[in-house]
C-alpha cells in the first residue's frame, strides 16, 4: 500500500531529511578527525557501549547515503553513466510529480540543470557530488572491497547539503508549505568548552 501524500510530506520526507542531516554530521566528524576516536554510549546515564567512532559514523553514512539517493530519485534524478539523467519511474514509486500545486498542476520532476543550479560552486563539482551518492550506494555499499576516498567524502558532503535544498525548493516551496525541521542539534561536551 502506497503512503498518502500527507504521510510523505509529514513523515517520510522529514525522516529522510533527518537521515541526510545525520549524514552531513557524520561526514564532518570523519573529515575533522585523524582516524577513529574512542566512543562511549550511555543510556540513562549508564555506560552501555564502548568502541570507536566508526561504530557510529559508518552506519550513519551508509544509511544517510541511501536516504539521499531515495530523495534524489523521488525528485526525478538518477545516474545515467557519468551524467545525471531523468529517472525511469516504476508504477508503484512515489515521486514529486504525484503532488499538485495550488492550481492542480503536477509538480515537475527536477531536471539535471535544476539539480546542479542549487550548488553555489561549479556545475561540474555539483554533478560529481550528486553522482557520488549513486556511485557510493551502487558500489560502496554493495561491495566489500570498496572504501570511500577523501575526495569522495568531500563530494558526498556537498551532496548532503544540496539534496535538502532541492527537496525544499522543489516540493515544499511550490506547495506553499513550511519546510520540515530536519537539522540536527548538538551540544558541545564539557571538555570542549
Amino acid at each position: 500500500m502506497s503512503p498518502t501524500h500527507t504521510e510523505v510530506l509529514n513523515k517520510t520526507i522529514p525522516y529522510r531529511l533527518k537521515a541526510v542531516a545525520a549524514l552531513t554530521g557524520a561526514l564532518n566528524l570523519v573529515a575533522s578527525s585523524n582516524g577513529p576516536k574512542s566512543l562511549t554510549i550511555c543510556f540513562d546515564g549508564e555506560l552501555t557501549i564502548e568502541g570507536n567512532s566508526r561504530a557510529y559514523t559508518n552506519p550513519v553514512i551508509e544509511a544517510g547515503l541511501m536516504h539521499c539517493r531515495a530523495l534524489l530519485e523521488f525528485l526525478g534524478v538518477r545516474a545515467g553513466g557519468n551524467k545525471l539523467a531523468p529517472i525511469i519511474r516504476k508504477r508503484s514509486d512515489v515521486g514529486v510529480e504525484h503532488f499538485r500545486d495550488s492550481k492542480g498542476k503536477p509538480l515537475p520532476t527536477v531536471t539535471r540543470e535544476e539539480a546542479l543550479s542549487r550548488y553555489k560552486g561549479g556545475k561540474t563539482d555539483a554533478e560529481k557530488a550528486l553522482l557520488a551518492v549513486f556511485h557510493a550506494t551502487n558500489k560502496g555499499l554493495a561491495h566489500m572491497t570498496y572504501q570511500l576516498s577523501a575526495p569522495e567524502l568531500d563530494l558526498l558532503l556537498i551532496a548532503s547539503k544540496g539534496v535538502p535544498a532541492l527537496v525544499i525548493s522543489h516540493l515544499y516551496t511550490p506547495l506553499g508549505l513550511k519546510a520540515p525541521e530536519y537539522e540536527l542539534t548538538h551540544r558541545r561536551s564539557p571538555k570542549s568548552k
